[in-house]
């Protein structure tokens, strides 16, 4: 979804351009506390409508629009987060955040049609699956602290008008915050995980059961998320021996895959497709040449970017 201006907008905002340039960052701090884009993107267009329901008169009284919006931006996903939980416990089987597609290979050639560069979250290290898998730990509150202030760099005392609390309180949110995520915070260097996973990918290919148990450590586990849309696991699986017989029965079942070497939220991952769909996205947490975490997203809402990116 993007967020569109109304029809005529341009001639009731001088500032349209400039109002309209901070949907990138709208888009990358939604994304972060929501660990979901197509949420993100519903925030952002909710963002602009509130903009565009006010006079011109009103946008004009508000010094800096950039600091509105985000203002505005980051209390709708506050409230999202406050009622995520109770979502989250309808939701069939394991939920994991939404894969960010970016049409990248790892040696870096950019795959044709990767799309506007403004409409992708900037990818580092706070958008990888290991340290969003951790932020959905934290309560609302901490959330929004954390990320604003060591991710964006936001001052306590605005954060303060957000979370509804003291800058002391927002200071302490974050604090709490950043001493339970800061294992996640230390990602594999990107060249020995790519090496890791390469070897991953050829092992599974080759439904080599031996290579795969050789690349996870003992105590590894892999989590998919379906949906209840197709078949996976309603539960994480734990060991190195289950997880390599799972994965080789899926490859046995369904002999048609493809499995490509992608950039999966910044980190190199693995893309199953078949008959070119996108089928799986997995992300990996690499510790020391091997393997400790496995994510498989399976759910198809989740998969919708990358179908997209991949008709480029």
């Amino acid at each position: 979804m993007s967020a569109r201006a109304p029809l005529g907008a341009d001639r009731l905002d001088p500032n349209l351009n400039a109002i309209m340039s901070e949907r990138r960052q709208l888009i990358n701090l939604a994304y972060r506390l929501l660990g979901s884009l197509a949420d993100a993107e519903d925030v952002v267009q909710e963002t602009y409508v509130r903009w565009y329901a006010m006079t011109p008169a009103q946008q004009q009284a508000i010094a800096a629009p950039g600091g509105w919006l985000t203002k505005v931006a980051s209390r709708i996903c506050l409230d999202l987060l406050g009622s995520a939980r109770a979502r989250r416990e309808k939701y069939v089987g394991e939920w994991i955040p939404e894969p960010l597609p970016e049409g990248m290979e790892w040696g870096g050639a950019r795959a044709e049609g990767g799309g506007d560069p403004a409409e992708r979250v900037t990818l580092d290290e706070s958008v990888s699956m290991a340290f969003l898998v951790v932020l959905e730990s934290l309560t609302p509150a901490e959330r929004v602290a954390f990320i604003l202030h060591d991710v964006f760099r936001y001052p306590f005392n605005d954060i303060a008008e957000i979370v509804g609390r003291t800058p002391a309180a927002c200071r302490q949110l974050a604090s709490c915050a950043r001493r339970r995520i800061r294992g996640a915070q230390a990602p594999a260097r990107s060249d020995r995980q790519a090496a890791v996973i390469r070897s991953f990918r050829r092992a599974w290919e080759a439904q080599d059961i031996g290579a795969l148990i050789g690349l996870l450590d003992p105590g590894a586990a892999s989590v998919a998320d379906s949906g209840g849309l197709v078949e996976a696991g309603s539960h994480s699986v734990e060991g190195p021996a289950q997880i390599a017989r799972g994965l080789v029965a899926l490859v046995r079942r369904l002999p048609d895959l493809t499995i490509l070497e992608r950039v999966v939220n910044g980190q190199p991952g693995l893309v199953v497709q078949q008959d070119g769909v996108t089928v799986t996205v997995v992300a990996f947490e690499v510790d020391h040449d091997r393997v400790t975490r496995i994510w498989a997203v399976r759910n198809p809402d989740k998969l919708q970017p990358w179908q997209a990116a991949a008709r480029g």
